[in-house]
């Protein structure tokens, strides 16, 4: 057997020789020039609670520092104020001038709540509980769905096994890197088991970031249903509650009131935030814009048009033929807008926008008559004359100053508005004259 050798090329010899001592030259420079970087964060672990815990920690206490305020919803002369992750304060607003602070439903997760007649709705994590307020001093429990929201309170925390997220935990971390760690080392980056801590981020939320309205709806029993304000995820029209969480549109059937049964589940859209009844309508507010349905069948809405507008929280209210949109930056829906937009919904199908005003920093919203309310939050609550739809602007009538406006509902000449530092009532039964009657903190 002939054995073929090759020489190798000299320059050949040369080039790999010239490689490997680069090799270990570089080699050689990362060893010995230690990099070192601390890199310090925080992020969010979320804490289980069972449910069987929670269920059992319904309660009716008696009245309750305010400390905290979320949704309001009137009813049969009685404000409810939500009073988030918590529970809801009940109020005797029989006198708006002289609200009395009756009594405290202790309600784990509670965000959201309507009603009709004799019974309140509200959500208590991933149930929905029934209430008889007959006696507000004593209001019972009388039917529990279960498991009906697993993506509760819309940030889409599903419930574990048995428990759920009832809050979360921040952690905070310091590492040493070295070496190739340290020269990747990148100033943001994805943590796998929580939520990194970024500024201006909370975990709990745009508790938002949930009805309004000047007119209650009645069902074929008589029985009216109550009133909430614009950041409204819950609204009882008819025989029918109708919930919104992140995407999803759940009714419930509530033609017997204190035994609501699970009704249609529709897919709505993502990032969807209050829903507002209007006549034979129904209005969604969306970070991306508002979707109209048709709902002269309660029991099966259908989707009418959508109306898209840039990124940004957005509660809406509807008078006659016009929708009151607001729209505000700085907060987990990422918008740089703050604006107030008029739609005309006459033709629902095809909705149009024919009036945007800049705003400060515009919240929820209310509209009785011609008299529109704006709550700008750190400034305060501002009240224009709405006739001349084109020139709305020009006409600011009041501007309350140095409080936190958040939401409202303006009902029957008593305005009744939310915020960070309290629940202020004022008369506005003459728009020149706007008189403040209560403040409850």
């Amino acid at each position: 057997m002939t054995t073929l050798t090759f020489a190798r090329p000299r320059w050949l010899s040369l080039i790999v020789h010239g490689h490997l001592m680069m090799l270990c030259l570089l080699i050689f420079t990362r060893c010995s020039d230690k990099v070192e970087v601390t890199r310090r964060y925080s992020y969010f672990e979320p804490v289980y609670t069972s449910t069987a815990e929670l269920r059992e920690a319904f309660d009716i206490l008696p009245p309750q520092p305010v400390k905290v305020l979320g949704k309001i919803y009137f009813m049969n002369h009685f404000l409810f104020i939500n009073e988030p992750n918590e529970g809801i304060h009940v109020i005797d607003n029989t006198d708006p001038a002289n609200p009395v602070n009756v009594s405290f439903i202790n309600i784990p997760g509670n965000f959201d709540l309507a009603g009709k007649g004799n019974i309140l709705y509200a959500d208590s994590y991933i149930d929905l509980l029934a209430l008889d307020i007959s006696n507000a001093n004593d209001v019972k429990e009388v039917k529990r769905v279960e498991d009906v929201f697993p993506y509760y309170n819309s940030y889409g925390y599903a419930a574990d096994t048995g428990a759920v997220i009832t809050g979360w935990e921040e952690v905070e971390v310091i590492e040493k890197l070295e070496g190739h760690e340290a020269a990747a080392a990148s100033t943001w980056f994805r943590y796998g088991g929580g939520i990194i801590a970024l500024e201006g981020f909370s975990p709990n939320g745009c508790t938002t970031c949930n009805t309004s309205g000047t007119a209650t709806n009645s069902g074929s029993s008589g029985q009216e249903s109550g009133t909430g304000g614009s950041m409204a995820r819950f609204t009882v029209v008819g025989q029918y509650l109708y919930t919104i969480d992140g995407t999803n549109m759940q009714l419930f059937d509530i033609a017997s009131l204190a035994d609501p049964k699970e009704g249609k589940e529709l897919y709505v859209n993502f990032n969807i935030e209050t829903i507002f009844p209007y006549k034979d309508k129904l209005f969604i507010g969306a970070q991306n814009g508002m979707y109209i349905y048709d709902n002269t069948q309660p029991e099966n809405p259908i989707l009418l048009s959508t109306y898209e507008h840039i990124t940004s929280c957005d509660p809406v209210v509807v008078q006659d033929d016009i929708a009151y949109v607001t729209l505000r930056d700085g907060t987990a829906c990422n918008g740089f807008t703050n604006q107030l937009e008029l739609v005309d919904v006459s033709d629902a199908a095809a909705p149009r926008q024919i009036a945007t005003y800049a705003m400060d920093h515009p919240h929820g919203l209310g509209i009785d008559s011609t008299t529109l309310f704006i709550c700008e939050g750190d400034d305060g609550l501002k009240v224009f004359e709405a006739s001349d739809k084109k020139n709305i602007g020009d006409h600011l009538v009041a501007h309350f100053k140095d409080i936190h406006a958040y939401d409202v509902i303006p009902l029957d000449g008593v305005l009744m508005m939310i915020g960070e530092d309290g629940l202020y009532q004022y008369d506005y039964s003459n728009p020149a004259d706007i008189k403040l009657l209560s403040k409850i903190l």
